[in-house]
């Protein structure tokens, strides 16, 4: 399934030269504000040690790893939601988004310019959520206007939107974001359809210096990201995007002995890609046979007939059971034999919620 988080933040923060060493692929990093103009699109694989674990089990042909999306979105400054420094097109490449990776920079360098002549985390937090706030309080205002009208003719959608807008444009007013707003199941279901800004999951990373990598403890920078996070909600990752691109020149044997070197257990693609997938609520299960061992995301609580669609629409119209065996289990035992044996492979229906690290074979008919 295809899932996109796009990575934000001011100029100069390390947008471009974290994006750059998490899917090298090249996009322009310049000291200089609106180096990226266009968003860049990156897919990168999901590193998953279970995949190879299945590998030496079953002895594919091919292994194949899921995969997930980035966005560089060129850097937001304040007046973006007026327009300032192309900020309605940048705006309009965050919409198109399923989350939001928030980079604030967090660390001291006379030789890289901040666009607001020094470094103030909080501050630079809060220019792009002001901008992303003001941005949807259009968009809602507009919008209420029209179903205000429509409501007075007892339009039982319009009447239920109307309801839903007004909390959102309460929030947006007192600059908060939509997704503070306490919504129930059908009110968030309406208030995704207005594809507002603030709506979407946010994960912030602090871009530290290699000094403060393995003790991020004592940067105070990052000690005020973590305190506005957690009033809001949201999660706090800490990355050195400068080691991190030397870690994207390496391979094998040599990436994991420059990371060993550094004191480093796993690259920060590893970390970002986990906290990323916990932000959108995703999960991975695998198909393991001959030709190939594969891995596939699919959204928590998803069902078995949907997670078959995942791989092929057919599979879903035509399901007719899955037949599962978890991950640890299939480790444990060896192989599908034997888990067999041990009684350790189910089959399961339509109601059946695939669950992270099921190994699945779906049986179908078209």
């Amino acid at each position: 399934m295809a899932l996109t988080t796009g990575i934000v933040g001011l100029p100069n923060v390390g947008k471009s030269t974290l994006f750059n060493a998490i899917t090298q692929a090249g996009a322009e990093a310049a000291n200089y504000p609106f180096a990226t103009i266009d968003p860049n699109v990156g897919i990168v694989e999901v590193p998953d040690h279970r995949l190879q674990v299945l590998t030496e089990l079953v002895n594919p042909k091919k292994t194949v790893p899921t995969t997930f999306e980035f966005t560089d979105i060129a850097g937001i400054v304040e007046g973006a939601s007026k327009g300032e420094g192309l900020g309605n097109k940048f705006l309009s490449h965050i919409r198109e988004v399923d989350a939001i990776t928030h980079v604030v920079r967090c660390f001291d360098n006379d030789d890289i310019t901040h666009v607001s002549g020094s470094v103030d985390p909080l501050r630079d937090m809060e220019v792009i959520n002001l901008e992303l706030i003001l941005a949807d309080l259009e968009t809602v205002s507009k919008r209420l206007e029209k179903v205000n009208k429509l409501a007075k003719t007892k339009d039982k959608t319009a009447i239920a939107e109307q309801s839903v807008l007004q909390k959102i444009v309460d929030a947006l007013e007192a600059e908060k974001p939509a997704r503070s707003v306490d919504l129930d199941d059908e009110e968030h279901k309406l208030a995704k359809g207005f594809q507002l800004l603030t709506l979407k999951p946010v994960l912030y990373v602090a871009n530290v210096s290699e000094e403060d990598l393995l003790s991020d403890e004592d940067n105070e920078y990052v000690a005020r990201v973590r305190t506005r996070a957690t009033e809001e909600n949201a999660e706090v990752i800490t990355i050195c995007a400068s080691i991190e691109a030397e870690v994207a020149e390496l391979e094998g044997d040599d990436r994991q002995s420059f990371l060993a070197d550094l004191g480093i257990e796993e690259a920060g693609l590893d970390r970002l890609i986990r906290a990323a997938y916990a932000l959108l609520g995703l999960s991975t299960y695998f198909t393991a046979g001959e030709q190939e061992v594969r891995a596939w995301t699919i959204r928590k609580g998803t069902k078995a007939p949907q997670a078959a669609g995942v791989i092929h629409t057919d599979f879903e119209r035509g399901f007719i059971r899955a037949e599962v065996v978890a991950y640890e289990d299939l480790k444990e035992l060896g192989s599908m034999t034997k888990a067999k044996e041990a009684g350790k492979v189910r089959l399961e229906g339509k109601d059946y919620v695939v669950l992270d690290g099921d190994v699945i074979h779906f049986r179908f008919n078209v």
